[in-house]
């Protein structure tokens, strides 16, 4: 049992913050409420959000048409409890005392939405689980 005080926090990080670690924060932030604090980062930011990955999510009723790629700092991982990082390889900084997951999800980049589709659907589905690891329902 976590103290409801003390909400998890996760940080989703990949290269750009252009589609996996954007559809991974929209899809927590979404499905928990107010139950996780939510972050995500790449370690070389895009100039935009994929349009694919925006049109996907809106398929299924998550608008992050004004979300921003934001820049991986040391600070954002410190402040996580879970880091999942998305083929960012050695770019992201490690602390100790931090648990670390690696989701192997295929790059999103450059592709349509039918190719953005089966991976927005397997994020959501490693979410889901997260959330019922971090989170769970009282009275589920």
């Amino acid at each position: 049992m976590s103290d409801i005080a003390q909400r998890p926090s996760v940080l989703f990080v990949c290269v750009h913050n252009a589609g996996r670690s954007q559809m991974a924060a929209a899809f927590l932030s979404h499905l928990a409420g107010d139950r996780v604090q939510v972050r995500s980062a790449g370690s070389a930011p895009a100039d935009t959000v994929n349009p694919a990955v925006v049109e996907a999510l809106a398929e299924v009723g998550i608008d992050i048409s004004a979300e921003v790629p934001k820049v991986l700092t040391a600070d954002s991982v410190q402040a996580s409890d879970v880091v999942i990082t998305m083929g960012c390889g050695d770019a992201c900084p490690v602390f100790p005392g931090k648990r670390y997951l690696d989701w192997r999800l295929q790059d999103p980049a450059g592709q349509g939405v039918d190719a953005v589709r089966p991976i927005r659907d397997e994020i959501e589905q490693r979410v889901r689980a997260l959330i019922d690891e971090l989170a769970p329902v009282a009275d589920a």
